[in-house]
């Protein structure tokens, strides 16, 4: 994205020819409509437990499939689900995320690898802003279509707030302003199928 900023000393002057250069939206934002992944689930709901198959596909490769089978109880006491991948023969029993606060979130889980025989665990910190030091939201959005199905949407947005700065004696402009941008992108669309016994 493109951002003002002032090459001289010339102060106010070069300020109001480029504010005239930025008028057009989308110097200011950027919105990358294409999904990168294509997700379609099936649930099955029975006597308090979830059973689930996700088929992944990826944007990007053409035969890029990825299947996983998901076990999990639901309502209160959704506190774990155990995921099988068939393509990589991984099994893993993960935790719900803990919040930590009121912005970060810490999940744990075992794992086995029946490819290598190898068994172990991982843990992770997250948040809906993204990594330290980057001005990142991540959100998913549910659109309910009819009774059983479902489609959620998870978008990132990227952004940059304005700011205006100058300094004097340093050689850098008197006068400087980047107007901030915003970059979105698509991350992901799930199509959800629920039945419920």
């Amino acid at each position: 994205m493109q951002s003002l900023q002032k090459g001289d000393s010339s102060g106010t002057d070069d300020l109001e020819d480029n504010a005239e250069n930025f008028t057009a939206w989308e110097d200011f934002y950027r919105i990358d409509w294409t999904p990168k992944e294509f997700l379609i689930k099936f649930r099955q709901q029975l006597e308090g437990y979830q059973l689930g198959a996700n088929f992944e596909f990826d944007g990007v490769q053409v035969n890029g499939c990825n299947t996983k089978l998901v076990f999990k109880p639901i309502g209160k006491n959704g506190k774990w689900r155990l995921m099988f991948e068939p393509k990589k023969r991984d099994l893993r029993l993960l935790s719900r995320k803990i919040s930590l606060g009121s912005l970060l979130n810490f999940q744990v889980g075992i794992g086995h690898d029946f490819h290598n025989g190898a068994t172990g665990w991982k843990w992770k910190i997250t948040s809906a802003f993204g990594e330290m030091g980057n001005s990142h939201i991540r959100h998913k959005t549910s659109i309910p279509v009819f009774p059983g199905f479902d489609v959620r949407v998870g978008w990132n947005a990227e952004y940059v707030l304005p700011d205006i700065h100058g300094s004097l004696g340093t050689g850098e402009p008197v006068i400087g302003m980047n107007l901030g941008h915003v970059s979105a992108s698509i991350e992901r669309v799930e199509a959800i199928f629920t039945h419920v016994t």
